[in-house]
């Protein structure tokens, strides 16, 4: 067994309990992964808080997570066991229920596809942090059909998907202006993401603006005010669902570790930086009070997990847990 949060009701946090949960064992396509780190999402506490997918008691909440991988199936060909990996775990694509068994546990199970190599020059935490903001910041590029040396302006530029988006829009995409909209504290902050514009905006409003862009990207779901920044005929891209105007365009993510690996080079050099909220990383005895923050909306960069109050395992228990697992497999294929 290992420890994991969980419910089996959903509601608010405190349907959450940090308890046993089996351990995984992977499928063929599959990694057992141990978990060092993991961050949270809104995503992750909506699902808490309603059904909105399929899925069976109890759940263990999380999509994001970075750690060593200490088994694999028959047919994994990427990775080895050993590697340090990071990645989202839940495919919200595919057909079928949602995985049960998210990343707020100590060990998981996820499709080789999903994930990558995690860059030796950033942390377990800094690397978990990314997955899910990054696979979404990159969507709305390419939903938008967004071109080098056009403008953009982000709304919510210091939250998770915000503080990528602005990073990226100058050093991926080589916007020729990037604005953004913060609260007054954060404004230097957002300036350091490679900001050339931030607007205050509980001093200023979008009709206040005077400047039009050719992308309006809104992280925080008010596109039905923020569409009059954007030029005429311009898009407005809004990753919340259903979009407040019937104007902007819906961009979800694409869930591929593909992705993640081709931001490499970004996050080797330091153009892209991870984003964790100064608040964290938490222990993770301290996921509600996790949660109880990032819902207030006010996070900056994303909420970290961290101290899964296990030592990382040695490469020699890694291939012993390894070979079990492939022992399991042989047994289940047998019985099959």
């Amino acid at each position: 067994m290992q420890t994991a949060w969980f419910y089996e009701e959903h509601g608010p946090k405190e349907v959450l309990k940090l308890g046993d949960f089996p351990i995984p064992y992977p499928l063929q396509n599959q990694l057992l992964v141990q978990v060092c780190a993991a961050a949270l999402n809104p995503i992750d506490f909506k699902l808490r808080c309603k059904p909105l997918v399929s899925t069976d008691y109890p759940v263990v909440p999380g999509c994001d997570m970075a750690g060593i991988v200490v088994g694999k199936g028959d047919r994994v060909t990427r990775f080895e066991v050993g590697d340090e990996v990071y990645g989202n775990i839940q495919n919200f694509n595919a057909e079928g229920k949602f995985k049960k068994l998210g990343t707020l546990a100590q060990f998981i199970v996820v499709e080789e596809n999903l994930v990558a190599m995690k860059p030796k020059n950033i942390s377990f935490e800094e690397a978990a942090s990314l997955p899910v903001a990054v696979q979404t910041a990159v969507e709305g590029f390419k939903t938008a059909g967004f071109k080098e040396g056009q403008t953009i302006f982000v709304v919510g530029g210091a939250g998770g998907v915000g503080s990528l988006v602005v990073q990226l829009a100058k050093q991926l995409y080589r916007a020729s202006l990037v604005a953004a909209t913060t609260s007054t504290a954060k404004v230097e902050f957002v300036k350091t993401l490679g900001a050339d514009k931030v607007v205050d905006y509980t001093k200023t409003r979008y009709e206040e603006v005077m400047e039009k862009y050719d992308l309006v990207y809104d992280t925080i779901g008010e596109s039905k005010n923020s569409y009059v920044l954007a030029k005429d005929g311009a898009q407005v891209i809004d990753i919340t669902w259903p979009p407040s105007n019937p104007r902007a365009l819906h961009s979800g993510l694409t869930v591929s570790g593909e992705i993640l690996e081709n931001l490499r080079p970004c996050l080797e050099s330091g153009k892209l930086k991870a984003v964790i909220d100064p608040v964290g990383p938490l222990h993770l005895c301290n996921v509600i009070k996790a949660f109880e923050y990032l819902e207030t909306g006010r996070a900056r960069g994303k909420v970290v997990i961290s101290h899964f109050s296990l030592p990382y395992l040695t490469s020699e228990l890694c291939h012993c847990i390894n070979g079990f697992c492939n022992s399991k497999l042989a047994l289940q294929k047998s019985v099959i």
